[in-house]
């Protein structure tokens, strides 16, 4: 299901720079600032959402500002509301058959990826985390059918391409304890 709306996804080395282009991004279109923050390794990410036209023209203006600090940008045209709501945060699945779990090497592609995956094959996206307290690395993880989850991770994977891609998992029976940890 899709959330009708786009984001806009900057990751940058600097976090001065960052900041500097969080207010560029912001003033260069009617967009909203989801999620600005310095995370693992001295790196900023910023996550606008609005209108598709907005958040281009602002993304367009942050790729410009970070220049050679860039190190990620993505744009998700009508974002998936499942990979939005695990955005930084768990969301329990109310059973767990089968388990994907891709981990990027960095943040914000974690993002891109959950969302391909949820568009990919019906799955519950059980959390996407940006960096925040692991090493400036991302992942998601999804829950479901083992055929889905198959077809979730490998979507995500091919979304962003394997050099991007540290690890990916796919537990197809998941023991129930496994519910906890994720």
């Amino acid at each position: 299901m899709q959330a009708n709306i786009s984001l806009g996804l900057v990751e940058l080395s600097s976090i001065a720079r960052g900041i500097e282009t969080l207010d560029a991004m912001c003033k260069a279109a009617g967009v909203k600032p989801e999620v600005y923050q310095a995370i693992s390794k001295g790196k900023y990410i910023i996550v606008i959402s609005g209108p598709l036209g907005e958040v281009e023209s602002s993304l367009a203006k942050g790729r410009e500002i970070a220049g050679n600090v860039l190190v990620a940008s993505h744009i998700i045209r009508n974002v998936h509301s499942g990979a939005l709501a695990a955005l930084n945060k768990k969301v329990k699945a109310a059973k767990i058959e089968a388990v994907g779990i891709v981990e990027t090497k960095e943040a914000l592609p974690a993002l891109f990826a959950a969302d391909a995956a949820a568009k990919a094959a019906f799955v519950h996206v059980a959390e996407v985390n940006t960096g925040k307290g692991i090493g400036g690395k991302g992942y998601f993880t999804v829950v479901g059918e083992p055929g889905a989850v198959r077809t979730a991770v490998t979507a995500g994977v091919m979304a962003i391409g394997e050099d991007a891609v540290v690890s990916r998992i796919v537990i197809p029976n998941a023991h129930e304890h496994i519910g906890a940890a994720i």
